[in-house]
């Protein structure tokens, strides 16, 4: 499917997000393995999200959907049943990276693999943890799905994460659910952490210890009704989108604001955003509230910050549509220590530069990074999102400051993580800015 989307003059209302989609996978795992019933509200209709709620499926878990609505009933830390078939992860790497470490515990065996996007993404780094604690686990090539994984009777581990990674730094904690004893995970920088929150409200011992986050075994999970706030990371084009197009004004409603995640308010204000955050409030742990933003002359005037070391963990999925801002500002974007992007659903730094330079944008490409030089004037032009949600969704973006038609394929990725974006953009435009068009 193609989406053709034209110059927008402004863009007003108020924009409806989907559930976090980490939270909500977070969320579905533990209630699987938790005892008794949990409800989910507002959870993600992602894709992804739906891919993870497959595989408890799978694993002989009652779930039942009604909307946004998931309801769960648990079947304890111990009662997931050996699956039939191999696990099909889609496009996750969250549901394959995080359920690998729940399966390890598991005393059977079984297989999870995915979409070719996600059996070209690398898993040794959730391997090599897991084989520490004592399962066996097999992969292509020793590094890429399909895994075929041996769980039960695991060790407890320590573990200093190689490389800054939630998600590596999750399945060790779910692992450790299943340990002999207590297990610990350390950070190279800090993450996002969902997971230990989501823990400790489900009702697992863990605590943090000199730069050790810890977690005791064999606890009796509790089930949960939990409300998911809208997701910040889908969140993310919108705020860049009103910062962009002048006479813009939006208002995002109930939020995730956790602490680990808004790095990118902190990062857009700094550079001079008008961004307001109201009615902020905690439910389970996570923050929430509700966003303002318009227009910003000043953020256009200035300059990004370089994204690099620690900052690149906490942008890691918005830099895309940070890419198409730092087109746009005086400073220009420079971002560095980012190979992560390359293993990515795309090779996100290959993609940004390829669809910038097709909207004759100068871009320097650079192994780990790039370098964007500012106020440059974007043309429309046709845009390949290599089956990557982010990649789609950010030049959907770039198109509302582009002269001419941006014509964006595979536009259907986006539902990976966030079903109806298309019409939520064009809501925000008035009509007639966006069509969809055969491929």
């Amino acid at each position: 499917m193609i989406q053709s989307i034209q110059r927008a003059n402004s863009l007003s209302g108020t924009v409806a997000l989907p559930g976090d989609k980490s939270i909500s996978h977070r969320y579905a795992m533990l209630a699987a393995i938790a005892e008794g019933a949990s409800e989910l509200r507002h959870f993600a209709r992602s894709r992804d999200c739906h891919s993870t709620l497959g595989c408890l499926r799978s694993l002989g878990v009652d779930v039942r959907t009604n909307g946004e609505d998931v309801f769960i009933n648990g079947r304890g830390l111990h009662g997931l049943q050996k699956p039939q078939e191999t696990l099909d992860a889609g496009n996750s790497g969250t549901t394959i990276r995080l359920l690998s470490g729940i399966l390890a515990g598991c005393n059977f065996e079984s297989a999870i693999a995915g979409d070719e996007s996600l059996c070209g993404r690398p898993m040794k780094r959730i391997m090599q943890p897991l084989q520490l604690m004592g399962a066996q686990i097999e992969a292509r090539n020793g590094n890429f799905p399909p895994l075929h994984i041996r769980g039960g009777n695991l060790k407890a581990v320590r573990y200093s994460l190689p490389v800054a990674s939630a998600q590596v730094k999750s399945c060790v904690l779910l692992a450790g659910l299943y340990g002999e004893d207590t297990s610990a995970v350390r950070e190279l920088a800090p993450t996002r952490d969902h997971t230990e929150i989501a823990l400790c409200h489900f009702g697992a011992s863990l605590r943090k210890n000199e730069g050790w986050i810890e977690i005791d075994p064999e606890p009796h999970l509790q089930s949960q009704r939990l409300n998911i706030p809208g997701d910040l990371s889908g969140a993310a084009f919108f705020l860049v989108a009103a910062a962009m197009v002048p006479g813009s004004d939006l208002v995002l409603p109930a939020v995730g604001l956790n602490g680990r995640r808004r790095k990118l308010l902190d990062y857009l204000t700094s550079s001079g955003a008008n961004l307001v955050v109201e009615n902020e409030c905690e439910n389970a742990g996570e923050v929430r509230g509700d966003l303002r933003t318009s227009f910003s002359a000043a953020l256009m005037n200035s300059h990004l910050l370089p994204i690099r070391g620690e900052w690149v963990a906490a942008l890691i999925d918005e830099i895309p549509v940070l890419a198409i801002l730092g087109s746009q500002v005086d400073g220009g974007l420079e971002v560095s220590d980012a190979g992560e992007l390359r293993v990515k659903e795309s090779d996100r730094i290959a993609a940004i530069a390829l669809n910038l330079r097709a909207m004759g944008a100068e871009v320097e490409e650079k192994a780990d990074g790039f370098v964007i030089p500012g106020r440059q004037k974007l043309r429309g032009a046709d845009i390949f999102a290599a089956g990557d949600h982010r990649i789609a969704m950010a030049f959907a973006i770039a198109g509302l400051v582009a002269d001419g038609e941006t014509r964006i394929h595979e536009a259907e990725c986006a539902d990976v993580s966030f079903p109806g974006f298309w019409e939520t953009l064009a809501g925000t435009m008035g009509t007639g800015k966006i069509q969809e068009g055969p491929e």
